[in-house]
């Protein structure tokens, strides 16, 4: 089977969701109207661990969970790296497969707007499930929280 998605593949999309629970955010913003930060509530909010990844807040604290400058950071103090959320550019992408991978993720999530064909075949070849260019939040939504699918 193949790691990543398309429209026709919704299953893995509930497959990480489900499966999943420990979800690293890089790119994690402190300010209230950022989407990282909206998004990233919403998934706490749905029983979600968040665990923040942003060098600029290194240290302190979003979403009563204290902020780490790198995944590697996180995974030395003891943090479960399921899944790893990605707000940056998308010719920012391609290095945080490996981080990924090394502070082992099982999966690799490009939030909407963001995609990378040379991350996408760097996670394939690291065994890495991935999605790109969708908003996690909206796939939650769409599958367990309410929104129709029709």
């Amino acid at each position: 089977m193949e790691n990543t998605i398309d429209d026709r593949m919704p299953d893995l999309v509930i497959d990480i969701l489900q499966h999943y629970r420990h979800i690293a955010v890089v790119g994690l913003s402190a300010k209230p109207r950022r989407p990282s930060r909206d998004v990233s509530a919403y998934m706490q909010e749905a029983g979600y661990d968040i665990i923040p990844i942003n060098p600029v807040y290194a240290g302190q604290q979003i979403l009563g969970k204290r902020v780490y400058a790198t995944l590697a950071d996180a995974q030395a103090a003891g943090e479960q790296i399921e899944l790893v959320n990605v707000f940056r550019r998308s010719e920012q992408t391609p290095p945080i497969v490996d981080e990924a991978a090394s502070a082992g993720a099982s999966a690799l999530w490009l939030q909407l707007g963001i995609a990378n064909e040379e991350t996408r075949e760097r996670a394939q070849k690291a065994g890495l499930l991935f999605v790109q260019n969708r908003c996690i939040k909206i796939e939650h939504a769409r599958f367990f929280g309410g929104l129709s699918i029709i």
